[in-house]
């Protein structure tokens, strides 16, 4: 736009130069040029010092908002073909509106009508409309409201079996006056008997010339001869055992929601703790058994990629501790953590452990324990094996709830449970239907994207409970 001025100016300013720029053409005539949409002010001096102010308005041509909202309206159909989206323009923003099918249909129908705005002032950065902009696109497209997620039920098998075998041999030699003294021989791997004075008045010793052997542990094996004032106290014991373990938790979560599951208990944990009062005992609750937990997600291939975590602990009180007077058992836990990525029904085996131990001990009494045939009896020797064979493997399935209607599945209990209160089964009053709800087609995008987002855990912050005592 050319400015005429009845007398010659002196100077020109321009609030925003990436708006709009002023050049003069002759001392009575200034050429303001639109730059790019938006507003300014232009403040010009004259010869005499006296000023003018004046506001700068830039907007696009028509023709050219029409060819750029055209363009759109070309892409959008040929993107989203089907599919109604309009698209209109209004001081600068592009605002669409109608129904697609999904989330990615309009997520592609923002950004195709983002290349109509080409500078950052305009709304968009990188490609991506600007938060608080005055322009930029305006998103009111409604989507199809989406049929249900499928549901992933996880099947998970532990196979535990534990093996163990162990050998032991050793002996005690005790003497009760054989030349007039009294003593024993031991290799120290069992308790030796107590030599003392006097008779037993108990069935748990031994007694003669005065002299008493007192068994605080039994063993297998216990030879004496009276004639010989001596006798010996053997052990020879093997045995075997195996302990087996299986279980079989199943569970189901929603698609990229977390399910955890836990059939065990909780044992009471002391805790020490000191105060200006003294030291107190918190009592923590631990838990145990076997844990499952897991987050499924469906890709788009149609497979299942699990986070999954199974545990099987139990306590060990042979490994147990003492805390101020409580004894407090071990943990023996065995957990696996993995992710993988599976077929629907397809199995794998995620966790798989082979430990074979041996422990053996050997102990003698120096020179005695070396001579041929009589030094096996001041020889102990004790050996010890433990195989032990774990697998854990997952099967996901993609399920569906059970139908309206059908009965569900049954328990199977040993004994016929109670009798119930009443012989009327439950029913709708006056037989009347409940009225089934009716799912919109569509809704806003945003109400959409809110009603997908994870819900609270409804796990409880105390997971570890405390109650203190005094000591």
């Amino acid at each position: 736009m050319l400015v005429d001025f009845a007398q010659p100016v002196k100077r020109v300013a321009v609030g925003l130069s990436e708006i709009a720029e002023a050049t003069a053409i002759n001392p009575n005539e200034i050429m303001v040029n639109g730059k790019q949409p938006g507003q300014t002010s232009l403040i010009v001096w004259n010869a005499s010092g006296d000023r003018q102010f004046f506001n700068i308005t830039v907007r696009r041509s028509i023709f050219e908002v029409n060819d750029r909202l055209d363009a759109i309206r070309r892409e959008l159909a040929a993107e989203l073909p089907g599919q109604s989206v309009k698209v209109s323009s209004e001081n600068g923003a592009i605002f669409l509106r109608g129904t697609v099918k999904d989330l990615n249909s309009s997520e592609r129908a923002v950004q195709i009508a983002s290349t109509a705005l080409t500078t950052k002032s305009e709304g968009v950065q990188n490609g991506v409309p600007k938060a608080g902009a005055s322009g930029g696109v305006v998103n009111l497209l409604y989507v199809d409201v989406p049929a249900p997620e499928k549901q992933i039920l996880l099947k998970v098998r532990f196979a535990s079996i534990d093996r163990s075998k162990a050998k032991s041999l050793g002996a005690n030699l005790f003497d009760l006056g054989a030349g007039n003294a009294a003593g024993g021989i031991t290799t120290g791997q069992f308790t030796s008997p107590v030599i003392t004075g006097g008779s037993s008045s108990t069935g748990s010793g031994v007694s003669s010339s005065g002299y008493t052997a007192t068994f605080s542990n039994e063993l297998n094996g216990l030879f004496y001869f009276p004639g010989l004032k001596a006798g010996a106290d053997l052990q020879a014991l093997e045995t075997n055992g195996v302990a087996e373990v299986l279980a079989e938790p199943n569970l189901v979560a929603a698609n990229g929601q977390q399910a955890s599951f836990l059939a065990g208990g909780e044992y009471p944990f002391p805790v020490a703790q000191g105060g200006s009062g003294g030291t107190s005992i918190t009592v923590q609750w631990k838990e145990y058994g076997v844990r499952l937990t897991f987050i499924p997600t469906i890709t788009p291939r149609g497979t299942i990629r699990l986070q999954v975590s199974p545990e099987v602990s139990s306590l060990d009180t042979a490994d147990s501790v003492e805390v101020d007077g409580y004894e407090v058992p071990a943990l023996t836990v065995r957990r696996v953590k993995t992710e993988a990525e599976l077929a629907n029904g397809q199995t794998m085996v995620i966790g798989g452990l082979l430990d074979n131990r041996e422990t053996e001990s050997f102990s003698k009494v120096p020179f005695l324990g070396d001579i041929p045939v009589l030094g096996k009896f001041f020889q102990s020797m004790s050996r010890s094996r433990t195989n032990t064979e774990l697998i854990v493997s997952i099967t996901p399935e993609l399920i569906d709830p059970i139908p309206a209607g059908v009965a569900p599945p049954e328990l199977k209990y040993p004994v016929k449970f109670m009798k119930p209160n009443s012989d009327v089964p439950m029913h709708q009053p006056d037989g009347a239907v409940a009225p089934q709800p009716v799912p919109p087609t569509s809704m806003p995008i945003e109400k959409l994207i809110e009603s997908m987002k994870p819900q609270k855990s409804l796990e409880n912050d105390d997971s570890n409970k405390s109650a203190p005592s005094s000591n």
